[in-house]
């Protein structure tokens, strides 16, 4: 073999590794041994995406699903009036779309790349002939898929929350080590502002009207991406007062 023959393979190989080692840090594929692991990278594709641009788009054929290995997806709808609701931003490590698999209706909302990111795409038909195999890894991707549904579940409950304050002292408190503590708890903000407000179910103004009331109130401190709540216990007493409890 020529000295450029051995390098394009290892460069193969490399890619090959790399592959593999995203794979065994995706929650699905946690335990699976090398030798399957091997197999499913054999049907896996890495695709960069820009900041800004779409993976897929709403009732697209599904090509199969994602793994973020890099930076982070929005999967989100838009309604009739042409506002978007986030679903979920996925990060590193996390999975989505695997739903897909079992149907030929497409993709059911849009993903959009957050930042500079870069996915791995597990090809549909190769991993439906695996999984006809190995019945052991659809029960660890429906595992993984009732972990999205849980997560959905969670987020429906919080949109049901009657105003946008009540819903980011939720989200806010939701995050404090201790929410009964007097001791300020600082949270690093793994989205843009914009993102958090469309997850919250609001528009960015409004979403910084409502920082703004809660910094006007000696609740929160806002630098930058972190927000350090100044009293998780005040931030926890106001969001029970607006809950009625």
């Amino acid at each position: 073999m020529t000295n450029s023959g051995r390098v394009t393979t290892t460069l193969a190989e490399l890619k090959q590794i790399g592959i593999i080692n995203a794979l065994r840090s995706c929650q699905i594929f946690a335990g699976i041994p090398s030798p399957e692991l091997s197999a499913i990278g054999a049907i896996t594709v890495i695709k960069p995406v820009a900041k800004g641009s779409y993976l897929f788009r709403e009732g697209e054929s599904s090509r199969g699903f994602y793994i973020v290995q890099m930076g982070s997806i929005n999967v989100h709808r838009v309604n009739g009036a042409g506002k978007e609701q986030v679903i979920h931003v996925f990060r590193a490590g996390e999975s989505f779309a695997e739903g897909t698999l079992a149907t030929e209706k497409g993709y059911p909302a849009d993903a959009r790349a957050v930042e500079e990111s870069q996915v791995l795409l597990v090809e549909k038909a190769g991993i439906l002939a695996l999984l006809r195999r190995q019945p052991e890894l659809a029960l660890r991707m429906l595992g993984s898929m009732s972990a999205h549904l849980r997560i959905l579940v969670g987020q429906l409950e919080d949109l049901t929350l009657k105003d946008v304050e009540t819903r980011l002292a939720n989200w806010l408190v939701k995050r404090c080590p201790n929410p009964a503590s007097d001791k300020p708890a600082k949270i690093q903000l793994p989205m843009t502002k914009r993102v958090l407000a469309a997850e919250l179910g609001t528009v960015s103004e409004t979403f910084s009207r409502t920082l703004a009331k809660f910094r006007e109130q000696d609740l929160i401190h806002v630098k930058g991406k972190t927000v350090t709540v100044l009293c998780p216990a005040k931030l926890a007493a106001l969001l029970r007062r607006n809950l009625g409890e």
